[in-house]
């Protein structure tokens, strides 16, 4: 098999020897081409390209969730077509790697190399769902062009946490879960909207959802983890459906430290919830609007302020090897 391997040399978790190693073993049962990133959006002009090409089989990430993103928008520069384009494949290298634990990997690039390969000899492999965002027709990022995310978004709170974190790492601090809490904190303090939100979700023949302090949107559960423990902003969100959404409508310190413990306790049987707690399932088309830019992420990626955003869950997008 023809397979291209995308490795990000700056994924914090695994050495050059490592990746060393995980190329060796890699190149003993695949026609291995290995490219190293070399600037931001360099995954995802290789995934293009391995579509153009046409005689790339597969495409390997070695690296975090925001290289697994970059490849997969590259891979579907031209849209969703599960049958006919190259089958993608992680090995996580990342802080977090919430899309490859989502779909069952080992957190560990050693073991989950030995998870690909034996998925590979037995042929297993899966369709899923994705996200697509885009600028909404008729605003001010009618602009902005389309982009996939493969398990969360946030429009808000959470991209504004998001937002904080990038700036902590471009400075020379290490991605880990005491930055992003105590990050969490300085964006309490200074968000002047959290007492009144400002996001509406409208969705097609149905009653807008009004006065959203903060809105998550998840393509799959777990939405993120805290060292080994999964959390589930969305619990029924899956690969196999379309999008979920978690709006909260307050956030004053007594609604933050209610659904803050309810995030840190959650399970895949139950997520927030409550009086200020919007839960939506299986949702094909929406759009978020706000009153006033806000912050916006797509699978931990900051993009900057938005003030409307158009959403697609397409259910069958790509095959992943599991």
């Amino acid at each position: 098999m023809r397979a291209l391997l995308v490795v990000n040399p700056a994924a914090t978790t695994t050495s050059a020897r490592t990746r060393d190693v995980l190329i060796h073993a890699l190149a003993s049962d695949l026609k291995l081409e290995t490219v190293t990133t070399e600037y931001r959006g360099h995954a995802r002009d290789l995934g293009r390209q391995a579509v153009q090409r046409g005689e790339i089989e597969l495409v390997i990430v070695l690296g975090g969730d925001g290289t697994v993103n970059e490849v997969v928008n590259g891979l579907l520069h031209a849209g969703p077509d599960p049958d006919d384009l190259p089958r993608l494949a992680v090995v996580p290298g990342g802080s977090t790697n919430v899309f490859a634990r989502a779909l069952g990997l080992p957190n560990d690039a050693v073991e989950a190399t030995g998870a690909l390969l034996d998925a590979l000899h037995a042929g297993g492999e899966r369709t899923v769902g994705l996200g697509l965002a885009a600028g909404t027709p008729g605003t001010e990022d009618a602009e902005v062009p389309a982009r996939w995310f493969t398990f969360c978004a946030g429009f808000g709170f959470d991209a504004g946490v998001v937002g904080r974190v990038e700036q902590k790492r471009e400075r020379g601090r290490r991605s880990t879960h005491a930055l992003y809490i105590r990050q969490v904190v300085r964006q309490f303090l200074g968000d002047p909207h959290r007492r009144r939100g400002t996001i509406t979700l409208r969705r097609p023949d149905e009653k807008p959802v009004d006065g959203l302090a903060l809105s998550i949107v998840c393509n799959t559960a777990p939405w993120t983890y805290l060292g080994n423990k999964p959390v589930y902003a969305a619990p029924r969100a899956s690969f196999d459906t379309a999008l979920d959404v978690l709006g909260l409508t307050r956030l004053t310190p007594p609604a933050v430290t209610r659904y803050g413990t309810q995030l840190l306790t959650s399970t895949p049987e139950r997520g927030p919830h409550g009086r200020h707690a919007v839960s939506l399932h299986d949702l094909t088309d929406f759009t978020l609007d706000s009153q006033v830019p806000l912050p916006f992420q797509m699978d931990g990626d900051h993009l900057g302020l938005r003030t409307s955003v158009t959403f697609t869950g397409v259910r069958r997008a790509l095959r992943v090897i599991v």
